[in-house]
């Protein structure tokens, strides 16, 4: 059900050539009380429930030792892949520390799996990245060469490096990994229109 990810989706089953099929799951993010992001995520993980917690890794240094911490790319909030049912979505936000899941108008929004990817592929390539502030303008990219090849983001350029920036609108937040120009071309997005 690829591209179906704004389409609010029946927690009932669905009909396919006259076969009864059950809904596949989404993604959706669960916004967390401060610092609990990765508790969220173990107790999910021990729920058997699927999530992300993108998260880079920052040294802390005290006055006696340094100390390499893994922290949240996007604080506050962490991925859950599930069926939107209503047993399911209760299991999630019981979880300690969940405050709710994103959405508008009283509905849970899911995220588009492609936005799931390209996060996920700017965090485990190799290349430096950091949080953006989410864009609405910019050039449409993909990336052609490299370690994030097949991509698509915003061009952006910060203090004369380019960027290439993925971005999580219902999150409001963005991820821009540096990128040689040369290694990107234009590119059209196709607007996601919500049924």
């Amino acid at each position: 059900m690829k591209g179906r990810s704004y389409m609010q989706i029946s927690p009932i089953t669905e009909r396919h050539e006259g076969l009864l099929l059950p809904p596949e799951p989404l993604w959706y993010a669960a916004q967390t009380r401060s610092n609990f992001e990765r508790r969220i995520a173990a107790e999910l993980a021990a729920k058997q429930i699927e999530s992300y917690l993108p998260a880079y890794e920052e040294i802390h240094q005290w006055k006696d030792r340094k100390k390499t911490i893994a922290v949240p790319l996007f604080p506050g909030y962490v991925f859950v892949r599930f069926v939107d049912r209503p047993e399911i979505r209760l299991r999630v936000l019981q979880t300690a520390g969940v405050v709710r899941v994103l959405g508008q108008a009283g509905e849970i929004e899911p995220i588009p799996q492609t936005q799931i990817e390209a996060v996920r592929a700017v965090v485990e390539s190799r290349v430096k990245y950091r949080v953006h502030p989410l864009l609405r303008e910019g050039k449409p990219v993909r990336v052609i060469r490299g370690p994030l090849t097949g991509l698509k983001g915003l061009l952006v350029h910060i203090k004369n490096e380019a960027r290439l920036v993925v971005s999580v609108p219902l999150l409001g937040q963005s991820v821009a990994a540096e990128v040689n120009t040369r290694d990107v071309e234009p590119a059209a997005f196709t607007r996601q229109v919500r049924a």
